[in-house]
């Protein structure tokens, strides 16, 4: 850890199916075999708080959430998972690894909700206190080859065909902004040959920031 100045933060991007969740256990696998000191969480949830706004966001019974609502829920979770979980695990010099992030609300709720992008990034803001990740994984998959891979029942997965193409939008159109921190890469690949992938762009990563591989 010695010329570690602060820990880092890698989220993982991607529509339903896309595989994103797959390869960031594989990334915490990894971690573990190098012995890098990491945290792996997951949006949202990941702390009591979180959980239990994720089972209001993603239990079908609550359909008639408004997208306001939604999106500040969404936030909620966030906030308290940031100050839980992932500052102190910045501090510590520690590896977090996320399963969705901020940019989840621009996909989901910016831009296929069709809500206001400025305001909802300054309340982010202050939910987050300024945090973004370092390194973004976006996963780009066909939206129905992405639902042949499981089972997709709860209220953001059963959402209509349309908007869960407006989501992958969102997505392509952000990684075309935030070209520096999103690697785009296609999730109908061999999920051998996406981990690779992403171990090899983690250790270029890592060894920047001053890791010891």
């Amino acid at each position: 850890m010695h010329g570690v100045k602060r820990g880092v933060f890698i989220s993982f991007e991607g529509v339903e199916g896309s595989g994103k969740t797959t390869q960031a256990k594989r990334l915490v696998e990894w971690l573990l075999s190098k012995k890098i000191s990491h945290i792996s969480v997951r949006e949202p949830g990941s702390t009591v708080v979180g959980e239990a706004i994720r089972e209001i966001l993603l239990n079908p019974k609550y359909r008639e959430i408004h997208s306001r609502c939604e999106v500040l829920l969404f936030l909620a979770a966030r906030s308290q998972l940031i100050y839980e979980q992932i500052l102190p695990a910045i501090k510590e010099k520690k590896v977090v690894v996320s399963d969705r992030f901020a940019d989840s609300t621009f996909a989901y709720q910016i831009y296929a909700r069709n809500l206001p992008n400025r305001l909802i990034s300054v309340f982010n803001r202050f939910a987050t206190a300024g945090i973004k990740p370092d390194l973004t994984f976006l996963f780009d998959i066909d939206i129905l080859k992405g639902r042949e891979r499981g089972v997709f029942d709860d209220r953001m997965e059963t959402e209509k065909k349309v908007y869960h193409q407006k989501v992958r939008e969102g997505y392509l159109r952000l990684a075309r902004r935030a070209k520096k921190r999103v690697k785009l890469l296609n999730g109908e690949k061999p999920v051998d040959v996406l981990e690779n992938e992403v171990i090899e762009y983690v250790k270029e990563f890592l060894i920047r920031k001053g890791y010891k591989l």
